[in-house]
């Protein structure tokens, strides 16, 4: 169940990449517009997951992984259905919500039923099929965008959806809620939903004074919140798990890092290889492709090296080599050969995979089980804040080089200038990462 779930969400976000300029061709849609379908989908996941993700303790995993599924159904299916960009966009947004409810989740439902011996070598599986579920992405969804239209890859998940479903109400047995019959913190939810909602549309329009403003009251809030759970019996999100857990505060900060440094490279990617190399969208996902397959094959043996080796030394390896594959890319021409751009990405792919299972289970195994569904909740987070703020910043300089129009082959230059400066501070904020990661100490003792 946890497998196919963990399939489904990253099989959808890669799927919609590769249809982004066909979709911004029937709506007429603005590059920073197209930012928006993947991002307003991020935006709700990312907000509501640590709320849901403590909802899950108090009221059971299994519940909330279901009703979560089926709200990620339906959404699904409104999206196929979208008559214009707006509707699209408000559609995804509930998309988000339903992902939130299974990211919260599945990585506790998963690390609630293995014991710690062997939970690098299960989080590695889940990380592989998420992985794989990326790698099918790009190649099914750029044939089912050029023979079927973009709106069938929306369809194509249902059945998935509902087997996962049916395992989950008939075959899981029992439920994991070991915070049952504490209180749920209405006020803290508020506060966290409002500062997240606001630091993140703000970062994404941060050269508008609107959007500064945004970016400013949400940091604001953000403290409000962190001061309201320091003092609440039974917070929302237990921010002492920062304050005294140096493994989990500097594996989350690292997580962050990596996914605001890694996410924007298969949007930016897509768009060069449509717009500036004319490829199509099938030949777009065949180019893709290569790195969610290195990733696949090599995180179930990076989280399977974490269970016997300090989480640490692989993960910060992992982020060391993603930050030279993140320069390599940022000098991604016209002209590159094709086995180039499929090597880096292979590369960067090699990088990601040592660093993500290891990453996650120094985070599950540095809490104990009662806060599984926070630790599982603060993993989502990191994941789907880093993965917005990555698209703010490839959005930041889209606007400074393109402004609102309308993304046109005619366009490339302007887009290979916007292109390549974002890659080089993706790069940069890897190895930033990578000092935090180093810095995380140790999980097991000597």
């Amino acid at each position: 169940m946890a497998m196919l779930s963990s399939f489904l969400t990253p099989f959808m976000g890669s799927s919609i990449n590769v249809a982004l300029p066909t979709i911004g061709d029937e709506f007429n849609m603005s590059a920073i517009m197209l930012s928006w379908v993947a991002t307003s989908y991020l935006l709700a996941a990312a907000t509501f997951l640590v709320p849901l993700g403590r909802l899950a303790d108090i009221r059971g995993r299994k519940k909330i992984f279901i009703i979560g599924m089926w709200v990620f159904a339906a959404a699904s299916v409104l999206c196929a259905f979208a008559t214009s960009s707006t509707m699209l966009i408000a559609f995804r947004w509930f998309q988000g919500i339903g992902a939130a409810m299974i990211f919260g989740t599945s990585i506790a439902l998963l690390t609630s039923v293995y014991p710690a011996q062997e939970r690098g070598k299960a989080l590695g599986m889940t990380v592989s099929v998420v992985y794989i579920g990326g790698a099918l992405g790009p190649v099914l969804g750029g044939f089912l965008t050029s023979y079927l239209g973009w709106r069938s890859i929306f369809l194509v998940i249902i059945p998935g959806i509902a087997a996962v479903i049916w395992i989950g109400s008939k075959r899981l047995v029992g439920d994991w809620y070991e915070a049952r019959g504490e209180e749920f913190d209405h006020v803290g939810s508020l506060f966290y939903v409002l500062a997240i909602t606001a630091v993140i549309i703000g970062f994404t329009f941060l050269r508008e004074p609107l959007g500064l403003a945004l970016t400013i009251a949400g940091t604001v809030i953000l403290m409000i919140f962190i001061a309201w759970e320091m003092r609440h019996a039974s917070p929302v999100f237990d921010m002492r798990l920062f304050s005294r857990n140096r493994v989990f505060a500097f594996s989350n900060l690292a997580a962050l890092i990596n996914y605001s440094a890694t996410f924007g490279v298969s949007f930016l990617v897509s768009l060069y290889l449509q717009y500036v190399r004319g490829y199509s969208p099938e030949q777009t996902g065949m180019v893709l492709v290569s790195q969610m397959v290195v990733m696949a094959l090599f995180s179930p043996l990076a989280g399977r090296l974490s269970d016997v080796i300090e989480p640490r030394i692989i993960a910060s390896t992992g982020m060391c080599i993603t930050a030279i594959g993140l320069a390599l890319i940022s000098f991604f021409d016209d002209g590159t050969a094709v086995w180039m751009m499929v090597v880096v990405l292979g590369f960067l792919g090699f990088g990601f995979a040592l660093f993500s299972s290891p990453n996650t289970n120094a985070i599950m195994s540095s809490v104990d089980r009662r806060q599984f569904g926070t630790a599982s909740a603060s993993v989502g987070t990191m994941r789907l804040v880093g993965q917005v703020l990555s698209l703010g910043i490839a959005t930041i300089f889209i606007s400074i080089y393109l402004g609102s129009q309308e993304l046109t082959s005619e366009l490339a230059p302007q887009f290979l200038d916007a292109f390549q400066p974002a890659f080089i501070t993706f790069s940069i904020l890897c190895l930033i990462g990578t000092l935090a990661s180093l810095s995380r100490g140790r999980v097991r003792a000597s």
